[in-house]
């Protein structure tokens, strides 16, 4: 089972993320990994097309990770803004892709509050990830058809991400471990990542509204469909509040604070073949070409 950064707290307060591991095994799972990994080597490699293209003020990036709304916003209504977004995948289908690398044969399950990941993991050139999607409030029902009951089990405790991401879950934290990420690997660098996030798809529209009539002075555009960010997506059973809370307190009490600290990052780029951080820009696996399927 591949889960979303914003699971904590969402099968209540009891069901730690060890706990849900052993219930996912109870269910028949192989294991649980924590997509918030992936989204960890995806800041490397956002933070990496932010130091390579924005090298003069003016110049601008609109992340690529997370959010398919947003990103089909961009993709369907304007399109010109496209060469403002890197090349990656979303940290859902590089766990995917890495899980089928590493294991070869394995059917991926993917568990969100998103409805819109469902979609996502049907588009032709990334379907090749993610075999089945199910939501929070799916896996819920399918716990209480099973009589598993999580709170009830055995912990299973693994220390997977870093607090960068697991800061994903929520509006505001792309934006937050990019920058930090990009702070770490290039502290000289005479340009800042200046953020503006946009909670829900009407922040988003006034968002790229004044980024195309340039009445913004970011650099670093983090737009989430759901107000909130993925804890607030349709299908999360807590409200956003209580999730926003969750993800946070668990970011905070990482073992890892940043990509470059977390040893699952390294051995997963030893698995890519990849001798250097920077050649993560180049690697197929993590990457898209947006300007396919339009």
């Amino acid at each position: 089972m591949m889960i979303a950064p914003a699971f904590l707290g969402q099968f209540s307060e009891e069901v730690t993320p060890g706990k849900l591991r052993t219930a996912f095994k109870a269910l028949g799972f192989t294991g649980m990994v924590e997509v918030a990994l992936f989204a960890d080597i995806l800041t490397l490699k956002e933070a990496l097309e932010f130091d390579a293209h924005i090298q003069q003020e003016g110049d601008f990036q609109l992340t690529s990770c997370c959010c398919p709304v947003w990103i089909a916003m961009i993709r369907k209504t304007f399109h010109e803004l496209m060469p403002h977004v890197p090349g990656a995948v979303s940290p859902m289908v590089a766990c995917g892709r890495m899980v089928k690398k590493i294991h070869p044969g394995a059917v991926t399950v993917f568990a969100g509050p998103c409805l819109a990941k469902k979609k996502e993991a049907r588009e032709e050139d990334i379907k090749d990830a993610v075999d089945y999607v199910l939501t929070f409030q799916e896996v819920k029902d399918i716990f209480e058809a099973a009589d598993i009951h999580p709170e009830e089990l055995a912990e299973a405790a693994k220390e997977h991400a870093s607090k960068a991401g697991r800061l994903y879950a929520r509006t505001g934290g792309v934006s937050r471990a990019v920058a930090e990420m990009v702070a770490q690997l290039r502290p000289d660098r005479s340009i800042a990542v200046r953020a503006r996030h946009a909670n829900g798809t009407k922040e988003c529209m006034k968002m790229i509204k004044d980024i195309k009539e340039g009445n913004t002075e970011a650099n670093f555009y983090e737009g989430m469909g759901c107000v909130g960010g993925c804890v607030g997506g349709p299908k999360a059973i807590l409200d956003v509040e209580e999730g926003t809370k969750n993800v946070d307190q668990y970011a905070e009490n990482s073992a890892f604070q940043t990509p470059l600290e977390n040893p699952y990052v390294l051995k997963l780029l030893e698995e890519l073949g990849l001798e250097t951080v920077e050649e993560l820009l180049e690697d197929t696996l993590l990457t898209r070409d947006f300007r396919e399927g339009v």
